[in-house]
């Protein structure tokens, strides 16, 4: 064995340049077969049985080759050699060779073999393994503890080659924990450690922990104390008189005293402090594996040797339980659950004690510093400590409340704005909701369809598929939108799932004292700060940009959104949803029976949770916090930051409603919290910040499906009543509640439920109607808008039920008389008696839908006398949704009065039974309904209407014109054109006067010289000597005249409709046909569809006109002959007039001087050869 291992020796000092890397790794292989085939032998009093030979640290991959026994006939035990003092050396030698050979491959880079590399450590580790005792390593301990630190210091910055090989990595992290496992043994070093040889006895067969648990439950005894003390101190003195020489007369032997432990310890800890941490973040999980392995085999062989570096082990072994592999985080688990077993409890008891406060007090300079995996270790040791801990050492700790205010002030500080700035570009932007949609994900219900009848129910069904989907990617609580700048979502849900554990120990237990509620008027603390100085702002009469200039208002608002952060997650721990995540992250399916965060929720315990949140639920909702800017106003210019974080303070408490939705379940509706909400998140879908917007459409359509309801508008519909009397509550005291405004109209238009509650919305109705009278609008001007948005929906809605109504009273019509011809044909033939019940359900059933249908005629009135004096408003948003109420609210008002017609025919079939079957009783109860006041709605409103269509196009703004026109002729669509004859004959001149200019009449000379106008007009001069007056665009011009001439087309192609230009007919006539003949070519299409449409009602007016000016240009040129010598020659039909006259035409004389609208012989024949093909050939 010596000779082979001298010729080995000479080949394993190679270096890479004298030999191959097969060779040199040929030679290794045949030093570690070598040595692997030494087993001990068959003497038991040999030295070589008293050591296992075997690898550790095995993970089931280190194959150990065995040779045959050895035959004691042979010679000395080899095993017993290689541990005696003669072979030291030689092992000393190749300890240092083999170090020196990963060393170098490590050192060549990419060119070094990493297989090399794992064949030298592995090589070590059956090397240590076969010597195996403690008095032979020793004198090696500090070369190969450093040599093997500084390898796994080394791969940090590594991550290919031979120095970051993955497989080598783990080799020298098995290799330096088993060296240490072999030198720094507990039972190895008893002398050194003061333990006695009793205690080393049972060692062999017990851990140490479970030694140290035995020996703290002994009795103390004191004779036999003072013997052991004796006997003590004794073998210490003989150890002491050897220590003073460390060295025998052999070299390679330590003496292991105290002292040489001691020092050697504390270089060992620390280097294993500096270094473990390292390796813990390491993104291999096969290296975290034998990481692990190696922490377990210290923990077990070197508790008390190693103790100065336990705790750190212990804080690996926590980050380890929550570690990415299942592989490793089930084997954490395994070593924590035999740490916190019965035997070793109240050692590790300490320990854990300490670790939380160590990691505690790091937690806020790890979290807030630059390096974001320190800081998930850190954090991740910390919950893992808390949870195996258990809920009763976490509730001792909260239980003074000095140590309570410094736990959640230290979360606070990790969770607070301080570092909302220190994070790169690339998370900020990263971290922002994309608004680009420009919708919110509930409007998908209004395209589903909110009715369920027998045409759309399939549709339905399809779309509250499509809305679960879109609800399950909302998950509860999220990450709150400052942190994303520093930290990322793994490093928030740990520091989450701690406060999470606060809740649940708080009211894990058998008993429950309250204290929860204790604890949550720490960071509730901050909200009633805030209050009180809003308070005191509004009690001082200090406007809002003063008061967020003031130092420390920015604060008091961010240290609130922290709070709200806070509450969040302590209510959300006492969850299902919690449970079950932290026992999926922690447990891995696993029941520790010892470990219980189960809570009793007796009927104290649900009390009193439900006091919690109705105690923060009372602070979120507070006025004074929904009051605060989020967005610039003209009177006040307020810094964009503070904007910001007012946003993100809504945003975090509207995300709490829907946690606490999350944790009560059906209680959160029946304690009232669901009532007091709904207003509050109905409103902030009108916040001007998007993410306020959707966090609010998420937690509603939360609140659907917690609640039970397929969408959102069911939801609103089933709390209706609470909703419209908050309204109508709010609505009188509009100087308190500006924003209710906004909320009604939310709710109608995003939510669409206006047509489900509309018998209740004729109290809003009124009360809106009020606020859009004079009074009402000059007290408050800013409010205009928003009401005017409530009452579109509104009247939307009113059409969207009227459209229904006359379907449903023809059927119903249809019905009653097939079943009254019936009856009276089966009483005439017969004999048979009417069935009074039936006939009295009928005539109920009617009086309901005449009721019914009053209630949507008086609405729609309502919304129409609240609209009307808007459409003469110079602002040019608020006239355009007058101008939609108006058109869908004469819509309407038709609808009804089509379904009362349809009810009177009903009513009169009612009669006939009435009258021939005698049932008289009846009549009374038909006419208890019988009130004809109401059902004359159309042409009165109109008759209102029509004064301000007139003032709308006097006002001549040119958006608001063309709908004004669009809406004008709808109404004479929906009505009919004879009760517009005369009111077109007597206003039809501020109409007309819109065709009677071109847009480019000022840029011909003569013009200008009668007129006294300069020649450039732009749209954005003034070119009137009146200040108050300015100019429109020419394109703008032309749009109002186009949509002036369509009306005038689709009005007289409707015969419907064509009365109406009965009075006005020459006048429009000859406008029309002026625009036809001029080089205006903008208006050529909508002039040619005017004239086809005029042609409709009077054909013959609109050839003599066009023909006039036709051949009165050509002259006698070309003109057609007549059909037959019976008719005139066109020319003395068509007589032309002076030269020099300057209404020489026809169309002039009906229609009136227009200016800028010259005659070109070319539009004259391209129009009147359009004309002839498509109207006057036909």
């Amino acid at each position: 064995m010596v000779v082979v291992m001298k010729k080995l020796t000479s080949g394993a000092i190679l270096t890479p340049s004298e030999a191959s890397e097969e060779f040199r790794e040929g030679i290794i292989r045949c030093f570690r077969a070598m040595i692997t085939g030494l087993v001990p032998c068959v003497d038991g009093s040999c030295g070589c049985n008293r050591v296992p030979g075997w690898l550790q640290l095995s993970d089931g991959s280190d194959h150990q080759t065995q040779v045959s026994e050895y035959d004691l006939g042979t010679g000395e035990c080899l095993v017993a050699f290689l541990q005696s003092h003669s072979a030291l050396a030689a092992v000393g030698h190749w300890l240092s060779i083999l170090l020196k050979v990963a060393d170098a491959e490590a050192s060549r880079g990419h060119r070094g073999s990493a297989h090399l590399r794992v064949e030298a450590f592995m090589t070590l580790r059956i090397l240590v393994a076969k010597i195996g005792t403690a008095h032979v390593l020793a004198f090696f301990l500090p070369g190969v503890v450093s040599q093997i630190t500084k390898v796994l210091h080394v791969s940090r910055a590594m991550i290919s080659g031979a120095a970051g090989s993955i497989d080598a990595l783990d080799q020298a992290i098995r290799c330096l924990a088993e060296f240490l496992m072999v030198v720094l043994d507990d039972e190895a070093n008893s002398s050194a450690l003061c333990i006695s040889d009793d205690d080393s006895k049972l060692q062999k067969h017990e851990s140490a922990h479970s030694v140290l648990d035995q020996l703290r439950s002994l009795t103390i005894k004191s004779q036999g104390q003072q013997s052991n003390e004796l006997t003590e101190t004794t073998s210490q003195d003989i150890v002491h008189e050897k220590s003073s020489q460390t060295l025998s007369g052999d070299s390679f032997h330590v003496e292991r005293t105290k002292e040489w432990l001691e020092k050697t310890t504390s270089h060992v800890n620390k280097l294993l402090c500096e270094t473990f941490p390292h390796i813990l973040t390491h993104p291999a999980g096969k290296v975290r594996w034998g990481f692990l392995a190696a922490i377990r085999g210290l923990l077990s062989k070197s508790p008390r040797s190693l103790k100065g570096v336990r705790l750190v082990m212990l804080e690996c072994v926590c980050t380890l339980v929550v570690d990415d592999s299942n592989e490793v985080s089930a084997a954490a688990q395994e070593t924590l659950d035999h740490l916190f077993s019965e035997r070793s409890k109240y050692h590790v008891e300490s320990d854990i004690s300490k670790i939380f406060s160590r990691l505690l007090e790091r937690l806020p300079k790890v979290v807030l510093g630059n390096e974001e995996l320190p800081a998930l270790s850190v954090v991740k040791q910390l919950l893992v400590v808390t949870y195996y801990s258990g809920p009763q050492f976490l509730a001792d700790h909260l239980q003074s409340p000095i140590t309570a205010s410094i736990f959640l002030d230290t979360f606070a500080l990790c969770l607070s704005h301080n570092s909302a700035f220190t994070g790169s570009l690339e998370k900020l932007i990263a971290a922002r909701p994309s608004s680009s949609t420009g919708y919110l994900p509930s409007i998908t219900e209004l395209k589903v369809g909110f009715r369920e009848t027998t045409r759309n129910r399939a549709e339905l069904d399809q779309g509250k598929l499509e809305i679960s989907e879109t609800t399950t990617s909302f998950v509860l609580p999220r990450m709150p939108p400052w942190f994303s700048y520093v930290g990322s979502q793994k490093l928030y849900e740990s520091l989450a799932g701690i406060l999470r554990l606060v809740g649940l120990s708080l009211m894990a237990g058998p008993e429950n004292n309250g204290s929860l509620a204790v604890i949550l008027d720490i960071p509730l603390g901050f909200f009633r700060r805030l209050v009180s100085e809003i308070r005191a702002k509004e009690y001082n009469g200090e406007d809002w940009q003063t008061w967020c200039n003031r130092t420390g208002s920015g604060q008091l608002v961010r240290q609130a959104a922290t709070a709200a952060c806070i509450l969040n997650e302590m209510i959300f721990g006492l969850s299902e949803q919690a449970t079950d995540a932290l026992s999926r992250l922690l447990r891995k399916g696993r029941d520790n029976k010892l470990l219980s965060w189960d809570v009793s929720w007796n009927k104290r315990a649900k009390t009193h949770l439900i006091d919690c949140v109705g105690k923060i639920l009372h602070e979120y909702q507070s006025p004074e916090v929904w009051d605060l800017p989020v967005d610039q106003t003209d009177q006040h210019n307020i810094s964009l930051h503070f904007l910001r974080d007012t946003a993100m303070l809504h945003q975090v408490i509207i995300e709490g409603v829907g946690v606490f939705s999350l944790c009560l379940g059906e209680e959160f509706a029946s304690s009232g919290f669901l009532h007091s909400s709904l207003y509050l998140l109905l409103e902030s879908l009108t916040c001007s910040s998007f993410q306020v917007r959707n966090a609010s459409d998420s937690v509603l359509r939360l609140l659907a499906t917690t609640s039970g309801h397929p969408s959102v508008g069911h939801l609103v519909v089933a709390n209706a009543d609470y909703v419209v009397d908050s309204i109508c509550r709010q609505l009188r005291h509009l100087d308190l509640n500006p924003h209710v405004p906004s909320v009604l109209a939310a709710m109608l238009s995003y939510i669409g439920v206006a047509h489900e509650i509309l018998p209740l919305l004729e109290e809003p109705m009124r009360l809106v109607s009020q606020e859009l009278e004079i009074v009402g609008r000059q007290q408050h001007p800013n409010l205009t808008l928003p009401f005017l948005k409530a009452v579109a929906e509104i009247v939307k809605a009113s059409k969207n039920e009227a459209s229904l109504l006359p379907d449903q009273a023809k059927l119903y019509s249809d019905q009653v008389k097939t079943k009254a011809t019936d009856a009276i044909a089966s009483a005439q033939e017969r004999g048979s008696d009417f069935n009074v019940e039936e006939w009295e359900h009928i005539l109920l059933e009617l009086n309901r839908s005449k009721r019914y249908r009053r209630t949507v005629g008086s609405i729609a009135s309502s919304c129409l006398v609240a609209a009307t004096p808007l459409l003469a408003s110079t602002n040019q948003v608020s006239c355009l949704v007058a101008l939609d109420i108006i058109e869908e609210g004469v819509v309407a008002l038709a609808k009804v009065e089509e379904a009362y017609r349809a009810e009177t025919e009903t009513k009169e079939t009612m009669e006939e039974v009435i009258e021939f079957a005698s049932l008289y009783e009846l009549k009374d109860y038909m006419n208890a309904t019988d009130d004809g006041a109401d059902e004359n709605r159309l042409l009165p409103a109109i008759n209102k209407i029509w004064p301000f269509f007139v003032a709308c196009i006097r006002n001549r703004n040119p958006v608001a014109v063309r709908r004004c026109l669009n809406v004008i002729t709808r109404v004479i669509q929906t009505s009919g054109g004879d009760f517009f004859t005369r009111r077109f004959r007597n206003d039809g001149q501020d109409f007309w006067k819109l065709l009677t200019t071109s847009p480019f009449h000022v840029m011909t000379p003569k013009s200008l010289r009668e007129e006294n106008k300069s020649v450039l007009r732009l749209p954005y001069r003034t070119v009137s000597d009146s200040p108050s007056s300015s100019s429109i665009a020419e394109v703008s011009s032309l749009k109002v005249q186009a949509a002036l001439l369509n009306m005038i087309a689709e009005l007289s192609r409707d015969k419907r409709c064509a009365s109406a230009l009965d009075a006005v007919l020459k006048k429009v006539a000859g406008l029309v046909v002026g625009i036809a003949c001029s080089g205006v070519t903008g208006l050529r299409e909508a002039v040619l569809n005017a004239l086809r449409g005029l042609a409709c009602v009077d054909a013959d007016l609109i050839w003599i006109l066009l023909a006039d000016v036709y051949y009165s240009l050509k002259k006698k040129r070309g003109l057609p002959l007549p059909p037959s010598p019976e008719f005139p020659e066109i020319s003395t039909v068509l007589p032309s007039p002076a030269e020099d006259s300057q209404g020489r035409f026809l169309y002039v004389e009906y229609g009136g001087r227009s200016y800028g609208f010259e005659v070109e012989f070319s539009s004259v024949e391209t129009i009147f050869k359009k004309m002839q093909s498509l109207v006057f050939a036909e």
